[in-house]
């Protein structure tokens, strides 16, 4: 197992290469969103931004797709332009040899959450154009579970459809976000659902309401139940904590306590 953590894309990525190999992680998870990390800025500083990885000896195995872009939206231009985005993001991705990417699914919010079906069929189409393109670029595509809020592709029977439908398709196991407004047993029906196809884990606590990226043992996930059902399946990839505390400090224990955890189930 390798632990990483996601930079900040508020702040400048060579001080977060820095900030993170200092806390003992073994990658990055790259977030490319605006305003430091979006593909367009990145290209200007590569030779700046593979220095720093190699002298941190920090690998970067895994991308974050663009999070705030609208992939279900309701006008065509609006979901034209997101998933130009996104295919910005893959091919940049690609150059700094990245090996997985990770998306969130159409968002259906808004105008969508009156007319459910038209947005699953938006969500499914650009969800099918991006995983050709991955595909073709050699990047293994893995879909997030989403929470309520998001308006779909946060029950397991949810992801146990899409997984059938696309055969080339991951899932990244979001642990915190599987304790949203969720029975107790969601992250382990997660795993079963899965069947072997968790290409990914991201880890990050929270009080059960919303998605407050807490510190490990700050909030009410079961963290430990969701990590022994990982490990079960035979995963032994690559697992990103999404700590969000601005005291970094936080960041570091809970690496602490993921390893602990991951070392006696």
């Amino acid at each position: 197992m390798i632990y990483g953590a996601t930079n900040n894309p508020l702040r400048s990525l060579i001080e977060e290469i820095r900030a993170l190999a200092a806390l003992g992680f073994d990658y990055l998870e790259l977030c490319l969103d605006p305003p430091y990390c979006s593909p367009e800025v990145l290209r200007t500083q590569m030779v700046e931004i593979r220095s720093a990885l190699n002298n941190e000896g920090l690998k970067l195995p895994v991308v974050h797709l663009p999070t705030f872009v609208w992939l279900a939206d309701i006008y065509s231009s609006i979901r034209e332009a997101s998933l130009d985005e996104i295919f910005k993001a893959l091919d940049v991705a690609v150059e700094f040899g990245a090996k997985k990417a990770v998306l969130h699914p159409g968002y259906l919010t808004g105008l969508m959450s009156f007319a459910l079906d038209m947005g699953r069929y938006y969500a499914a189409s650009s969800l099918s154009m991006i995983l050709e393109r991955s595909a073709d670029l050699g990047i293994m595509l893995c879909l997030e579970n989403m929470f309520p809020r998001a308006g779909h592709m946060y029950r397991p029977e949810e992801f146990a459809e899409v997984l059938s439908k696309n055969p080339g398709l991951m899932m990244t196991l979001d642990l915190g976000h599987a304790n949203i407004r969720a029975p107790k047993d969601q992250a382990l029906n997660f795993v079963k659902v899965a069947q072997g196809r968790i290409g990914h884990v991201h880890i990050g606590d929270n009080n059960g309401q919303e998605d407050e990226h807490l510190p490990v043992g700050a909030g009410k996930a079961n963290l430990v139940a969701g990590l022994e059902a990982v490990k079960a399946s035979g995963y032994d990839g690559t697992i990103t904590l999404e700590i969000f505390s601005a005291d970094r400090d936080y960041l570091s224990i809970s690496l602490k306590k993921v390893k602990e955890i991951w070392k006696n189930i």
